[in-house]
């Protein structure tokens, strides 16, 4: 045995001990462990306990000074710094800050911190680990004994390797598919929301009252994100729900209730507003609803610097949260700063003791309840195995998961399940990708940079139904575009969408594709070839793809499968007989979109394919076409250079106003106002009454306005692109202090823009003038033109108010230079 190891066997024996005789010591026997812990502690170990650091931002030198209460690897930090780390590092790390958290060499009481980890599919941070369906997929499976073991499974190899908490499971009640975290969402159903939310925390935490709960391999679970999440108006990510107070606890919070009953043991405050109230300083909910009508017991965690996004807040200094029920700060590099403000805040008053303590006996008691304080070293504990990770009793649950997520939404003319001995095509890339089917927060936040060998578990789609088809004497080829040379018996066509997370998942509309894009093309090549079509559509919500379904035989709504796409072979491949090995018993959990615009969220009148919708191999059912509008362009077709006209945007652009709270409030009228309250819209005159928009910003936040379309436009394609200049008629009534940017953005990292306040100020003031930016200058500054999702966007700080009438595209024979 080692010299290291004794040392760390001693530390941990002391830290049992002290604490043990302190309880002993007691003389009220009423008192519990954790209120007699904190008796005992400091402010600055009480200050601790209630802040989260991320990983990447926080040594274990750090946490000890400190005395941090929790740590947490975000969606793109791992051990070591890079996206993913192996097994050992993981555990390393684990016990590198269990030692830190319990040192008692300074003469405190070495509270050990626990480690909180987004493991919502799976521990989906490792590569070796099972990764299950997204909820969305679990949602079709309508089956809460399955989602329990998918629980205890997720539970198992989380503890496998060191850690004590996941941020898992999300149970929002998606309303509106546009939405880019929909696929976290079971269903648009708060009941079968909360049945299968139910269901997961059992499968986490074990049941309440026995022996299992929170036992050697459970772990602490939270349900997520309180209250509203899902849905926010438009879809839009950190938005705002507006909704009636009945409305708020029949739909969104209805899911907590069975959390509850489970005795979930944290709850995250949500990124979002309910009616223009940001959650993380909503004292009536997050304490008067939460606590006092709900019977909450846990602990409440912000999300990733939530807090910050408080109006007044920043991020290293925020007590409206903390005041309003925020029990443990999630401040991933900005923990220092809210470690001293909060001490500071304590120590003037401004925060009552009373409530540090309150916040701090309630991480405490969690702690307890799942016996943080005996675990031990992460590294020494039972459970602590690799040999845990994606053994294959776990895959083969994630394999049945798929089995019974997936939806049969068309099976005309029996085109499944796919006889044997045939001759089958597989057609597309996302047949053969790993990060296709496994969606966002996969290895990484996104899941989008994710190459097939970085997973060290599962097998593709194409893999799974190439051992289907040749164990029953088929054959079987792969075509990335459809074309080959000799005629299959079938083609089963593999398409969807690229992998995404919230914010980048967003989305302005629920179109898949247009008349001449790319798996259309494809459609319509192998319908009129004559070949049988099935098609296979991975998502993280329902889309307009009715084009798509009409051209297709048979339509599979797969969703995000995780690792073990296997799942899929098995219900659409028949046995050697012909029979079916696995029959479809995925019901839809949310209403698919038919309608022609596709901006379908929820129909229950009779539409095609309602929520509860689903056939299996029994139903003889022919799908008559769906409709498809001829309207239905791509934004090159429709977008004419035209941005705003009286003030507002020209179709198919929709105008936003953003700011720190949240960056992208819809703001179709003129008199608004950004979420935050940092940038204000109303209506003033040009030409006639309230023709143009007036922009005020008038605090010290930045904040912006923006017209956006829903696709990247190649503006290259426009009529004299060369000489094009963005032209605006407008006023300028106040300059501030700071810069007026102006510019054009291109997707993500990806922007042109310019500094033009000296070019506002040099114009007459209250008067209105036509100002022209020649493209190029755009261009210059890192504008790629042939991929413009924001055509204009405006931003600046406290002290401007512009008006503006009018802004487009214009070619223009007079182009001046650019602004300097």
């Amino acid at each position: 045995m080692s010299k290291s190891f004794v040392t760390k066997k001693i530390i941990k024996n002391l830290i049992v001990i002290v604490i043990g005789l302190q309880i002993t010591a007691c003389s009220d026997k009423q008192k519990s462990q954790a209120e007699i812990i904190l008796e005992q502690m400091t402010l600055e170990e009480k200050i601790g306990q209630v802040i989260q650091a991320d990983i990447g931002s926080v040594t274990p030198e750090e946490v000890q000074k400190y005395n941090l209460g929790s740590i947490l690897n975000g969606g793109n930090s791992a051990p070591g710094g890079g996206k993913t780390a192996e097994w050992q590092e993981w555990v390393s790390l684990a016990d590198a800050m269990w030692l830190a958290s319990t040192d008692i060499s300074d003469g405190g009481l070495g509270i050990p911190a626990i480690w909180g980890t987004d493991a919502v599919h799976g521990h989906n941070n490792l590569q070796s680990a099972t990764i299950f369906p997204h909820n969305i997929g679990l949602g079709a499976t309508r089956d809460t004994v399955l989602l329990e073991k998918i629980g205890a499974v997720t539970a198992h190899e989380v503890r496998a390797t060191g850690l004590d908490w996941v941020f898992a499971p999300t149970v929002a009640v998606a309303r509106d598919y546009r939405w880019g975290r929909t696929y976290e969402s079971y269903s648009e159903n708060p009941q079968l929301v909360s049945d299968l939310g139910a269901a997961l925390i059992l499968g986490l935490q074990g049941k309440p009252g026995t022996e299992n709960y929170l036992g050697d391999k459970k772990i602490i679970a939270t349900a997520k994100h309180f209250v509203g999440d899902g849905g926010t108006q438009y879809g839009i990510d950190k938005g705002d729900t507006i909704v009636t107070e009945q409305e708020l606890r029949n739909i969104h919070a209805f899911p907590y209730k069975q959390a509850f009953q489970n005795d979930v043991q944290s709850v995250m405050a949500s990124f979002s507003s309910v009616n223009g109230t940001k959650m993380h300083e909503n004292k009536p909910y997050l304490t008067d609803l939460l606590r006092d009508e709900m019977n909450f017991n846990g602990f409440v965690v912000g999300d990733w610097n939530g807090h910050a996004e408080i109006p007044g807040c920043t991020a290293t200094n925020c007590p409206d949260a903390f005041l309003a029920g925020v029990d443990m700060y999630m401040a991933p590099e900005s923990w220092k700063g809210i470690y001293e403000s909060l001490k500071s805040q304590v120590e003037s008053g401004d925060v009552p003791m009373a409530r540090l303590d309150e916040a701090v006996l309630r991480v405490l008691q969690a702690k307890v309840t799942a016996g943080i304080f005996e675990a031990g070293l992460p590294s020494q504990r039972p459970e602590t195995k690799q040999e845990s990770l994606g053994i294959a009793e776990h895959r083969a649950l994630a394999r049945e998961a798929v089995r019974k997520s997936l939806v049969l939404l068309k099976n005309n003319n029996q085109a499944l399940p796919i006889k044997p001995k045939a001759n089958v095509m597989v057609v597309g890339a996302v047949a053969k990708s790993m990060k296709h089917q496994t969606g966002g927060w996969t290895l990484s936040w996104q899941g989008n940079d994710n190459a097939n060998d970085e997973f060290k578990t599962g097998e593709t789609i194409y893999s799974g139904l190439e051992a289907a088809i040749t164990q029953t004497g088929g054959t079987i080829s792969w075509s990335p575009d459809g074309s080959y040379e000799q005629r299959p018996d079938a083609a089963i066509v593999v398409f969807g969408e690229d992998p995404y997370a919230e914010f980048h998942g967003d989305r302005m509309d629920l179109i898949y594709e247009f008349e001449g894009d790319p798996n259309l093309n494809i459609l319509k090549q192998l319908k009129a070839d004559g070949v049988p079509v099935v098609a296979i559509f991975i998502s993280g919500r329902p889309l307009w793809v009715n084009s798509h379904i009409n051209l297709s035989d048979a339509f599979v709504a797969a969703w995000l499968p995780g690792t073990e796409a296997g799942g899929i072979a098995d219900v659409i491949v028949a046995s050697a007989d012909g029979s079916p090995q696995f029959d479809f018993v995925g019901k839809l959990p949310f209403s698919w979109p038919v309608e022609e615009t596709g901006q379908l969220v929820r129909k229950n009148d009779g539409s095609a394919f309602q929520f509860g919708y689903g056939l299996n191999y029994a139903d003889d059912v022919q799908l008559a076409a769906l409709p498809v509008s001829d309207v239905l362009q791509k934004p090159e077709k429709v977008f004419s250079g035209q941005i705003l006209a009286k003030g507002k945007a020209v179709e198919p652009l929709e105008f936003y106003l953003g700011d720190l709270t949240n960056s992208n409030t819809p703001a179709p009228m003129l008199n608004l106002k950004s979420l935050g309250g940092s940038l204000t819209s109303s209506g003033t005159d040009y030409q006639a009454q309230e023709d143009s928009r007036k922009l005020s910003w008038v605090n010290d936040n930045l904040a912006n306005a923006s017209a956006r379309l829903a696709r990247p436009f190649n503006i290259t394609q426009m009529p004299n692109y060369d000489l094009l200049a963005l032209s605006m008629t407008l006023k300028l009534s106040k300059a501030g202090d700071d810069e007026f940017i102006i510019g054009m953005i291109c997707g993500e990292a990806c922007i042109g823009s310019l500094a033009i306040s000296s070019v506002l100020t040099d114009l007459p003031q209250d008067k209105w003038q036509e100002v022209k930016i020649p493209l190029s200058c755009f261009v210059s500054k890192g504008l790629d033109p042939t991929k413009v999702e924001v055509p204009l966007f405006m931003q600046a700080k406290q002290g401007w108010e512009l008006s503006v009438h009018n802004a487009e595209l214009v070619s223009s024979d007079e182009l001046t230079s650019c602004p300097q």
